[in-house]
């Protein structure tokens, strides 16, 4: 961000606080804030659209009053419980008469101008109401690049004001912050590390890049996206299927599978018994109906418990549609279950690596440190290969079947069961076991290979199926 602000700065000449300004405001694309920049007949309109005041057409009594108001002697740290000003406020000076005193437009407390700062937009205010008011902005609104004028007139308050104003470091820390998060989310080429605990941002040398890792915390995430890498969907169905996790569509789904509404007043009516004679338990309705076919009871006579009418055009439309909802709910939780328990067993095969260093410790009796680090191996192919087989059941969720798909359930079938006897050789009890150490590495050696080996067929068959379309995708589903 310093390397961007100093190259265009030295072209246009200004400020680098305006310089950063501008570069906000074009979502710090550099080429085109030069385009405009030198585009004299929309100069004035670059400098309003930015919200900041136009650097080549300042008054030279605004620049003394503010220079005069800039060095202050005292700094003062107070509450942040002030309100914030009110929408309109109009500050009048004489710019004939030298000024020694000013009057805050937020508190009205009138103040010696070593206690008053302002912006190039003329407004003057108390350094006390300053503190208050870019505390609550920054701390309470979480407002960095875009803090407004308090005095409501548009004009950006700049960071070098800002920082020479607040002198709390908490307050100053989440700042800077905001305004490096502002940076990072503009620039394609850069995102924030999804990691545990991970401050850095990764830059991409280009757009397309797809996996990248953070070279700290070694965590491997989409750049596309940010989330972690999820190969092998892309990230169009990723964010489908996670919303589709997240909202109520699957509790419809349910309610779809297991209930039906009255035909009369179409309240939600649940079965919980085996005759099919239903009647509407809401109080203004009390409609008698067969769960059937959904029609009136009176036309079916004695028959109590077998409807006559069942294989009537609307019976069949009824059962049919009952039925799709049931199936579809069946189909989403046979693949949710099985993508939630990789994701759980992912989360606790995390835990499995302090496990797994015991055990390194305890073998570097028999064995030197170079001889046990097979057990490491084993531990991040299971995570990958965990982590693959977790995205494979979204993935198969929107596939239409065809023949690339079944060879794709295969694949997927065959990663699994091997994954099952990687994790299950690596949760034993090595001081139990009657086997030599030698034969344990060979065997857990010969597995996490296996894996590796099954994790590559899977996924170089699913980049072949992008690059040659074979896959097929359910949208509706």
């Amino acid at each position: 961000m310093v390397e961007c602000i100093k190259e265009v700065n030295e072209v246009i000449k200004l400020p680098s606080t305006t310089v950063r300004l501008l570069l906000h405001h074009f979502r710090w694309d550099k080429e085109k804030l030069m385009e405009r920049f030198y585009d004299p007949n929309h100069q004035d309109e670059l400098f309003r659209q930015a919200h900041i005041v136009n650097p080549f057409k300042k008054s030279p009594h605004l620049q003394t009053q503010l220079s005069n108001s800039s060095h202050r002697t005292t700094r003062r740290q107070i509450s942040t419980n002030s309100q914030s000003p009110s929408p309109s406020i109009t500050i009048t000076t004489n710019p004939l008469k030298p000024l020694t005193e000013q009057t805050c437009a937020i508190c009205y407390t009138t103040k010696s101008l070593n206690d008053m700062a302002g912006l190039e937009c003329g407004h003057i205010f108390c350094i006390q109401c300053w503190q208050c008011y870019l505390t609550t902005k920054i701390m309470h609104e979480g407002i960095g690049q875009t803090i407004p004028c308090p005095a409501k007139c548009d004009i950006l308050v700049d960071d070098r004001t800002v920082l020479r104003l607040i002198e709390n470091p908490d307050v100053r820390r989440k700042y800077q912050h905001l305004i490096t998060n502002s940076f990072v989310e503009c620039n394609r080429n850069m995102r924030w590390c999804p990691g545990t605990n991970c401050t850095n941002a990764i830059k991409a040398t280009y757009c397309d890049v797809a996996m990248v890792t953070c070279t700290s915390c070694k965590t491997s995430f989409c750049f596309q996206c940010g989330q972690s890498w999820h190969e092998p969907i892309k990230c169009k169905w990723l964010k489908k299927w996670q919303k589709k996790c997240h909202d109520d569509s699957e509790t419809s789904h349910w309610i779809a599978a297991n209930t039906k509404e009255c035909p009369k007043c179409h309240a939600t009516i649940e079965k919980n018994g085996g005759c099919n004679h239903l009647i509407c338990k809401n109080q203004s309705c009390k409609y008698e109906f067969c769960w059937v076919c959904l029609g009136a009871w009176e036309p079916h006579g004695s028959s109590w418990y077998n409807c006559n009418r069942f294989n009537e055009d609307d019976a069949k439309k009824a059962r049919d549609e009952q039925e799709r909802s049931r199936a579809a709910l069946q189909r989403y939780l046979h693949y949710y279950k099985r993508y939630h328990n990789h994701h759980e067993s992912l989360r606790l095969e995390n835990k499995l690596l302090d496990q797994v260093q015991k055990h390194m410790e305890s073998m570097q009796q028999q064995m030197s440190w170079i001889e046990v680090q097979f057990l490491q191996i084993a531990c991040d192919v299971l995570r990958q290969c965990r982590q693959t087989l977790m995205y494979t059941y979204p993935f198969a969720f929107y596939l239409k079947r065809n023949n690339h798909s079944i060879i794709f359930e295969q694949n997927q079938a065959d990663l699994e069961h091997a994954t099952e006897e990687l994790s299950g050789y690596l949760e034993r009890d090595f001081s139990q076991t009657n086997a030599s150490l030698t034969e344990l590495k060979q065997k857990v050696q010969d597995k996490y290979r296996y894996c590796s080996t099954r994790r590559k067929v899977l996924l170089d068959h699913v980049a072949e199926g992008y690059e040659c379309d074979y896959w097929e995708y359910n949208e509706n589903v």
